[in-house]
């Protein structure tokens, strides 16, 4: 049986490329100059839709948050007519409230009888978008370009790394509170990648590299052995 779930699974994945590439040809052969293409990938987000509600496939559903995100990045960028921000915004803060909304959208999906079947992978799509922006704002800042990037210290970003550790913290909270693990294990994953970002950012250059590595070693060892601990989040229970 699960073979051949396997199986259908690689035959759906096999149609979204086709699918995909099916567009792209279309889009070259109706080009107009304009390099307005992200009507091309609305287009793709609204077939893949129907054809995950048709065939009630979270796969295919995860193809149309992926071709939103990348309709989302496309379409602000042409608005923009391809500058760094949009409204005040470069690309990871843009996916933080893009991250937002689809998160947000879940729980809309939850309620629904006929779309609740997407509420998981929405809800994990919507977290990866959410998160992953929030550690690159913490890394990179609001800045357009590397070259602004570059000429700034790394401290003076830390109110960014500050917000998306918050937001972990917040995650965890409403994990615990309503056990939901989803929330409680990206708010544990992302917490502790940001602290290991700030760590490699402000201790990289001024330490020995022994020592160094010796207190990363010592963290791995010592999360190793409570890893279970952590992970449930057991110290809070108590």
């Amino acid at each position: 049986m699960s073979h051949q779930v396997f199986s259908n699974e690689a035959l759906v994945f096999s149609g979204i490329m086709l699918t995909a590439n099916a567009i792209a040809y279309l889009g070259k052969a109706i080009d107009n100059g304009s390099n307005h293409f992200s009507l091309l990938i609305l287009g793709s987000v609204i077939i893949y839709g129907a054809l995950a509600y048709l065939f009630k496939s979270r796969l295919i559903w995860a193809f149309v948050l992926i071709s939103l995100g990348a309709w989302y990045g496309t379409e602000t960028g042409y608005l923009s007519r391809w500058n760094y921000y949009f409204l005040g915004m470069n690309y990871p803060l843009r996916f933080v409230f893009f991250g937002l909304i689809i998160t947000g959208f879940s729980f809309i999906l939850k309620r629904s009888d006929k779309l609740s079947l997407f509420y998981q992978t929405n809800y994990i799509c919507g977290m990866v978008y959410l998160f992953v922006s929030l550690w690159l704002l913490s890394v990179f800042g609001n800045f357009g370009s590397l070259e602004e990037w570059y000429n700034v210290r790394q401290l003076s970003l830390f109110y960014w790394g500050l917000i998306s550790a918050a937001v972990s913290v917040i995650c965890i909270y409403i994990g615990l509170k309503y056990r939901d693990d989803i929330a409680r294990e990206f708010g544990i994953t992302f917490l502790f990648i940001n602290l290991y970002t700030r760590y490699f950012e402000y201790f990289w250059d001024n330490w020995n590299k022994a020592l160094f590595f010796s207190v990363l070693a010592i963290s791995f060892w010592l999360i190793g052995r409570r890893a279970e601990k952590i992970w449930n989040v057991e110290f809070l229970k108590k």
